[in-house]
């Protein structure tokens, strides 16, 4: 059981050079959860790689249906953005070291886990894995030797 954000989970789509130890790690887990987040942001990577012209229409629309795919079949657990993680997510940044770089949909996947019980979270982000060990979550990755 593993919680990951969207950099993380965008590589079972996105052919990069970590996708196939991403693909690896998640289809061994018995459960992989997500924030709600995750759903509207992986939309934004597969209609990034489009409007950059990294993706034609057909890799962008085969990359949709796999998600959809993946989602029907209940690959993808996923964990409510309610109001009480988002007032949770407001108030971090008032504790926030002032030297600490963190985008408020990262803060939201980082709430989202600890407001869960995770201590660690599965991701690519370098700003969001700074972030995380300042909340008191371990980062962790899918690194290639």
């Amino acid at each position: 059981m593993i919680i990951c954000d969207t950099s993380f989970m965008a590589k079972l789509y996105v052919p990069e050079r970590e996708s196939v130890a991403v693909r690896r790690l998640l289809e061994a887990e018995d459960e992989v959860y997500v924030s709600e987040l995750a759903r509207l942001e992986l939309m934004g990577v597969f209609h990034r790689r489009l409007r950059e012209r990294k993706w034609t229409r057909s890799d962008f629309l085969a990359a949709v249906r796999q998600f959809s795919n993946d989602d029907i079949s209940g690959f993808w657990t996923w964990l409510s953005i309610d109001s009480r993680i988002i007032e949770a997510a407001a108030k971090t940044y008032a504790t926030l070291p002032d030297t600490v770089f963190l985008r408020s949909s990262d803060c939201l996947h980082l709430v989202t886990a600890l407001h869960h019980n995770f201590t660690e979270i599965f991701t690519y982000d370098t700003h969001q894995s700074i972030a995380a060990s300042v909340l008191g979550l371990k980062a962790t990755n899918c690194e290639i030797a």
